[in-house]
């Protein structure tokens, strides 16, 4: 059980504080509701932009990581297509260090031409290396807009192009940051050893005087149901053929979030997943075959991605992930079979919430999705999960018409 006493201040800022006394440390995790869903089709990488940006210094603040790491802490961020997420970890008695810090860029983060021309080098280079010098790295730019036409996950959160990135301007990098970055487009924990009334107090200080903004987020699409199936042939220069096949799902407060999730442990996760055991090891089609989830807040997709075998064709791949997935959908899966999947679904949730700084993050999306007890419920979804749900599933999901698929062709 994670406890947690949740408040908010006047100017709208959402805070939970979650007291843990049996570790020395506590943690900051501020939530911002931008991701690059936010974003302006046109003009992709905002969010993610910020993310460097915000540790570029503000306006009492210089150097925001060598006055962190001064009183003993650590940072870091990350940016999703929902949220942007940003945290610190400190020894318990130099917390406030931390609620000065994330309340000074808050407030009045020094954005300049001089750190914008740096932050936007250091992601064109991000860019580079991840999504285009590395071998199958535009994977996720292409199977994407495949897979969306008209929902903003249309795109990376890197952005969509290095075009995008290099024509940043900095007007419209100060008007992003007034929108989104504000006490009432955030949630803030406050998590390990500090007594909740110190954590008011430390809140009404440094937070309190922070004015709210008109926030406005952008009234986008929700993707349309896919009606006919989708393909797209690339060839580039890698060392093995790579399949890639995505279906629309349901998003993280749809009532088959939990179901997919365990579909993909029993298809794809590990060496006594049925994808691996049939397909890789025993009939040699595949390198490697893995299935996962997208885990996005609105409707996102389940892939499945494998390397094929020098000498084996798409077709003779392909035809073997669909006999497998048809197999599913008409045996119903074994009561053995399904109690395993969840017994490490729930030994991988209990290890994860041994950690603060996990159960802190936890707090925040859970929070953000509209459900925060959904940090102490999640378990038990998994666990209501049936043989005849999961087939009920699968029978549904698993159809053509519902899927993207990317060939990615090794050049010859």
């Amino acid at each position: 059980m994670i406890n947690y006493t949740k408040f908010t201040l006047e100017n709208g800022l959402t805070v939970i504080h979650h007291a843990d006394d049996s570790t020395q440390l506590c943690v900051l995790n501020l939530l911002y509701k931008v991701g690059s869903r936010d974003e302006n089709p046109d003009k992709t990488g905002f969010a993610h932009l910020f993310e460097h940006l915000m540790f570029g210094g503000s306006k009492n603040i210089e150097e925001f990581d060598t006055e962190l790491q001064t009183a003993g802490g650590e940072s870091n961020a990350f940016t999703s297509n929902d949220i942007t997420n940003y945290y610190i970890t400190l020894p318990a008695n130099n917390i406030e260090t931390g609620f000065w810090l994330e309340s000074d860029r808050m407030l009045s983060l020094d954005i300049n031409q001089k750190s914008l021309d740096v932050q936007k080098n250091v992601v064109i280079e991000e860019f580079k290396e991840r999504y285009l010098n590395q071998p199958y790295g535009d994977v996720w730019l292409k199977i994407l807009p495949l897979a969306y036409k008209v929902h903003p996950y249309n795109w990376a959160t890197i952005g969509k192009n290095i075009t995008h990135i290099e024509n940043f301007e900095l007007n419209e990098v100060k008007s992003f940051f007034e929108n989104y970055y504000s006490p009432n487009n955030a949630i803030l924990v406050v998590a390990g050893n500090i007594p909740l009334e110190t954590c008011k107090v430390f809140c009404e200080k440094w937070f309190g005087s922070i004015e709210k903004k008109d926030t406005k987020h952008s009234n986008y699409q929700q993707e349309p149901r896919q009606m006919e199936p989708r393909s797209e042939h690339v060839y580039n220069d890698v060392p093995l053929d790579l399949l890639v096949k995505a279906y629309h799902m349901g998003g993280r407060m749809d009532s088959d979030y939990y179901v997919c999730d365990l579909l993909s442990d029993i298809l794809g996760s590990g060496k006594s997943a049925r994808f691996f055991n049939k397909l890789v090891k025993e009939k040699r089609l595949f390198s490697e075959l893995d299935t996962y989830i997208s885990g996005d807040a609105d409707p996102g997709l389940f892939l499945i991605e494998g390397k094929l075998m020098k000498g084996i064709s798409f077709e003779t791949a392909e035809n073997a992930i669909k006999e497998e997935l048809e197999y599913l959908k008409t045996h119903l899966i074994g009561e053995t079979e399904l109690t395993k999947v969840q017994n490490k679904t729930e030994t991988n949730v209990r290890f994860g919430d041994v950690n603060v700084l996990n159960r802190a993050m936890k707090l925040a999306f859970a929070e953000f999705l509209g459900n925060i007890e959904l940090v102490n419920t999640e378990i038990d979804e998994y666990l209501k999960v049936t043989p005849a749900l999961l087939q009920d599933i699968a029978k549904n999901m698993f159809v053509e018409n519902n899927c993207s698929t990317l060939y990615y062709h090794a050049k010859v």
